[in-house]
Formats: structure tokens, C-alpha cells, sequence
């Protein structure tokens, strides 16, 4: 898979853990498929955790289903890999390595009511078809100005920034 950010990516000090995930681009002309997070004035890029006894497709899919309602995906084709090292605030690690694998979907038909997890009702998470420029000068906004910002803001300003270079 082909590498978004080939900067050297290097590891923290301390016990790390590594968690594989998946992320959606969708796209319809200029617009794109994110999730707005009200408590920190973000877009991202749908998408979590593969589970031990998934695929990625079959995460990625399990993901759109929950966060958008999306049903039918008829195709996928890899966009990318994201690396990145993060402090983790529990007690277990010191440190997470995230892996985002980015894949390109295709989507039909109508949206189902999303089955957000619990944190994502409460962070006020919601998905919107949103103008790819829009959404990137609002993360920009929001890097710059925001005290609450999530912790994956650079990497979906990164992505969406890479999206638009690439596919739109």
C-alpha cells in the first residue's frame, strides 16, 4: 500500500501498542462523505478499528454501516497508508501506533439511521456531505484556533488535503 505521509515516522519512548484501522473516502464530485464531531468543530474521514477476526474490507464496511448508515458499498480500491505515533493516556502503554489504511468506496443506494457507539453520540459525531475545500479550510480553522482539538486532526487535514491533490 502506498504511503501518504513518507516523512520517518518513529516511535515513542516507553511500552507501545499497535492498533490497525480503516478509513472511507467517498466521494460525489467535490463533495465528500465525513463525519462532523461537534465537541471539536471537526470533519474525519469514516472509518475504526479492524477487529482480530475481520478483513479490512469487512471493517471498512462495518464502519460506514455504524458511522453513516451507508448499506451498500460496491467497490473499494486502496488509496493509502497513514502512520503515526501517539502518547496514550491509559494506563497499559505509553505510547499507540496507529496504522490507517485508506481505501477509495463506492457507495449506492439509501442510508440507514448510523449506530454510533456511545463516545460518538456524546462528542455530538454526525455524517455530512461537505464540500472537500470547505472541510479542509474548516479543519485548518480549527487547528489553528481551537484548544480542544482531537487528536486525529492533522491526520485528516493531512488525508483530505491528499484527496483533493489526488482524486478530486
Amino acid at each position: 500500500m502506498h504511503i501518504l505521509n513518507p516523512t520517518t515516522i518513529m516511535p515513542l519512548p516507553g511500552t507501545c501498542f499497535t492498533r490497525h484501522t480503516t478509513r472511507a473516502i467517498v466521494l460525489d464530485g467535490r463533495k465528500i462523505l465525513l463525519l462532523y464531531t461537534a465537541r471539536y468543530d471537526d470533519y474525519s474521514l469514516p472509518g475504526g478499528g479492524v477487529d482480530e477476526h475481520e478483513s479490512a474490507e469487512q471493517a471498512l464496511l462495518r464502519e460506514l454501516r455504524e458511522e453513516t448508515g451507508a448499506e451498500n458499498m460496491l467497490s473499494c480500491s486502496e488509496f493509502g497508508r497513514y502512520e503515526e505515533y501517539r502518547a496514550w493516556h491509559k494506563p497499559d502503554y505509553d505510547t499507540i501506533h496507529i496504522i490507517s489504511d485508506c481505501y477509495v468506496c463506492e457507495i449506492c443506494g439509501q442510508f440507514n439511521q448510523p449506530q454510533m457507539e456511545d463516545y460518538e453520540h456524546a462528542n455530538g459525531m454526525k455524517p455530512v456531505w461537505v464540500d472537500i475545500d470547505e472541510a479542509i479550510s474548516h479543519n485548518q480553522k480549527t487547528l489553528a484556533n481551537s484548544e480542544k482539538q482531537g487528536q486525529s486532526l492533522v491526520r485528516e487535514l493531512f488525508l483530505l488535503q491528499q484527496i483533493k491533490e489526488q482524486l478530486v
